[in-house]
């Protein structure tokens, strides 16, 4: 038995958008985790104590930065999904089935 049969005479679809969005992930990452972090690293790096308000921005900050994270899994996972869909077609296994008994379709009341 032959694993992984590709089914004859498919054709592969071209690669689109999912491929250019899937090369500037690193960037899109870096960018994103960067603009949260700078006022981050500001605000602690400076001498005056942390308030409460302080406090509440880092919070925020940190709110966008996972929100940010999430969103490029989430977009990450779009575009492997969408890459595996326009990868070549395969061909399960033969399943022969078993001879029909002609007994068994008869009703009841027919």
């Amino acid at each position: 038995m032959k694993y992984l049969n590709k089914l004859p005479g498919f054709i592969k679809t071209p690669s689109g958008l999912e491929w250019i969005l899937f090369k500037k992930i690193p960037l899109i990452f870096s960018i994103g985790t960067a603009i949260p972090c700078i006022p981050m690293l500001v605000i602690y790096f400076s001498n005056n104590p942390l308030s409460r308000d302080l406090q509440q921005v880092i919070y925020q900050l940190l709110g966008v930065l996972f929100s940010v994270w999430f969103l490029i899994g989430t977009i990450v996972i779009g575009c492997v999904v969408v890459m595996l869909m326009k990868g070549p077609a395969y061909v399960a296994d033969p399943y022969d089935l078993p001879k029909e008994n002609k007994k068994l379709e008869q009703h009841p009341n027919s």
